[in-house]
């Protein structure tokens, strides 16, 4: 258990010290060493605890697109019943390792997310590992980014460009996604990409890795047991994008948090923009730890960290390249 009291650590949030103070003291078992079922169920009850409602949205529809596997599931947010005119369309996908979540799991955060950037937006429900190992979760994300990009009549919605957006493993996603879409384009190009928190590059031997693999959310055993499950080769930019070339990378926005183990992935993929000479603005939330945007609700603070994404994002797409 870890003592979150000592005034020489890290800082710390208040309401996120109370939270994590709360889930020491409930000292459930580790996400490793629960079944692959009980592991998803415990990953769906958190967010259930931790997150706001989700918002009520003119559009919250299921649909479906091709994948390189069988059907890829997917859901449709969007703030507006109907769009006259072609506007980007944010293409989301959720964290948990590639091993656990689902759209149930990010529901509430989809449609903050619709809600707050007034655009639509598509989760995607990529095959998940162990079952479908790496690079499947990729594939499948791809596939249904090229397929939101040139499907306007099953959406309802013309895309003039896409956003490719995520946490954690999700913003691992949107990275490798719109390295993919740019080396071989789609009916649109991105225009924006917004890893939150994401795995960039490998972050064992990491100093955050060292200061927060224990009592911080994300601990360095869970990191094993996703790392174990997907299975990524790490000599593919696929697993670890920042192995690609940055020159023509999109317009993006890393977010990280201070107390996350793989806090230095993300500052280490917007260094390499920069070094790349790309558009990138760098947000680093303070005081929270890893999964900051499912915890809105047991750490309100983080809703105002949700929103300076979000108003980063308007920013880069009111200002193009």
């Amino acid at each position: 258990m870890t003592d979150h009291s000592n005034s020489s650590g890290p800082y710390i949030r208040p309401d996120m010290k109370g939270f994590l103070d709360m889930m020491a003291a409930v000292n459930g078992p580790k996400l490793a060493d629960l079944s692959l079922e009980e592991a998803r169920a415990s990953y769906q009850a958190m967010h259930n605890i931790a997150d706001r409602p989700a918002r009520d949205l003119a559009v919250i529809r299921d649909l479906s697109c091709p994948g390189p596997a069988g059907a890829i599931p997917l859901r449709l947010y969007d703030a507006r019943e109907s769009r006259d005119e072609a506007s980007p369309v944010v293409v989301f996908f959720h964290g948990g390792g590639f091993v656990i979540g689902d759209l149930d799991t990010h529901h509430a955060l989809c449609t903050e997310i619709a809600a707050l950037i007034d655009l639509p937006l598509v989760a995607v429900d990529y095959a998940l590992a162990p079952e479908a190992p790496f690079p499947a979760a990729i594939l499948d994300c791809a596939a249904a980014a090229r397929w939101v990009a040139g499907s306007p009549a099953e959406l309802g919605r013309q895309a003039s460009g896409i956003i490719t957006i995520g946490d954690s493993a999700g913003g691992n996603a949107a990275v490798v996604v719109s390295q993919m879409l740019g080396a071989n384009p789609a009916a649109v190009p991105v225009v924006l990409q917004v890893p939150i928190f994401p795995l960039v590059a490998d972050a064992n031997g990491s100093a955050s890795m060292a200061a927060f693999s224990e009592g911080f959310l994300l601990t360095s055993d869970t990191m094993g047991f996703f790392d174990a499950a997907y299975g990524a080769d790490r000599s593919d930019p696929r697993g670890f994008p920042i192995l690609s070339d940055h020159s023509a990378a999109p317009p993006t926005i890393v977010a990280t948090a201070s107390l996350d183990p793989i806090r230095d992935s993300g500052r280490a993929y917007a260094c390499a923009l920069v070094d790349a000479g790309r558009d990138v603005v760098f947000l680093e939330m303070r005081g929270v730890t890893h999964s900051f945007t499912n915890l809105r609700g047991a750490v309100p603070s983080t809703q105002a960290d949700l929103e300076r994404i979000i108003a980063a994002m308007q920013f880069m797409l009111a200002n193009p390249a």
